[in-house]
């Protein structure tokens, strides 16, 4: 089925006339008269349509509750190129609900000054097709990219999950995170998070300064690279958390 993001009032119509955006997707696809069609707002909300040339609603509106999203933040150092892409995309596809991007002091990927909302804008383009090609219900916040040191005063309002060689080792990642799930009942909510470091790893100051506001976990007994190590605890936390 051919899936359209589209503003949530856009769902209320039972014949509605797509924007310019998703009615140039729906001329590439050219589908057949008869054929299925699904919008969403990447807002939990969706209807189903049946194309005649037009869009007929063939379904009624529906919609996930917000509590079935548990809270789940993404902060990642900036990696090269199309890995960031990547990490975008498969951060989008297992259901973060935000992803923080950081320049720390070993991150290569800089942003130059007064270009922060377009790199936003195209970072979001990348999660709009993964949410459409996955048929996730919801697309992540995606921040525009911020300091290391900025970044703190958010991990502090998170359980924080940090991917960190200590002494003694840390225990593994699902451990941690279901130790913080039994600590934390009364407030099942709170929101958890991962932060994943660049290819150079955390300085020693900024590793120390995190740990002291996230907790260490063991992210395997092989050195994974920044992306293959975010979206590995993303899908840890995405599956203890569901």
């Amino acid at each position: 089925m051919h899936r359209l993001l589209v503003k949530t009032d856009l769902l209320m119509d039972a014949a509605p006339t797509l924007p310019a955006d998703a009615a140039r997707h729906l001329k590439v696809v050219r589908p057949k008269t008869g054929e299925q069609i699904e919008l969403f707002d990447g807002r939990g909300s969706w209807r189903v349509y049946a194309w005649d040339g037009g869009l007929r609603a063939a379904s009624s509106v529906c919609s996930l509750p917000a509590d079935s999203r548990p809270p789940l933040t993404l902060f990642a150092c900036i990696t090269k190129g199309s890995r960031w892409d990547w990490t975008i995309e498969k951060a989008t596809e297992l259901g973060v609900t935000r992803i923080v991007p950081v320049v720390s002091a070993r991150t290569i990927v800089r942003i130059p000054a007064g270009e922060g909302a377009a790199k936003r804008a195209r970072w979001m383009r990348i999660a709009e097709d993964a949410a459409r090609q996955s048929d996730a219900k919801w697309l992540p916040e995606i921040a525009e990219a911020v300091d290391f040191a900025d970044a703190l005063a958010h991990v502090a309002r998170t359980t924080c999950l940090v991917g960190a060689l200590t002494d003694p080792p840390p225990p593994p990642l699902a451990t941690v995170v279901a130790d913080a799930l039994r600590a934390h009942e009364p407030d099942a909510r709170r929101e958890f998070a991962v932060f994943v470091g660049p290819e150079g790893d955390f300085t020693p100051e900024e590793l120390a300064a995190l740990l002291k506001i996230a907790r260490p976990a063991s992210f395997g007994p092989t050195v994974l690279r920044a992306e293959t190590a975010a979206i590995f605890a993303v899908s840890v936390l995405s599956a203890l958390l569901r």
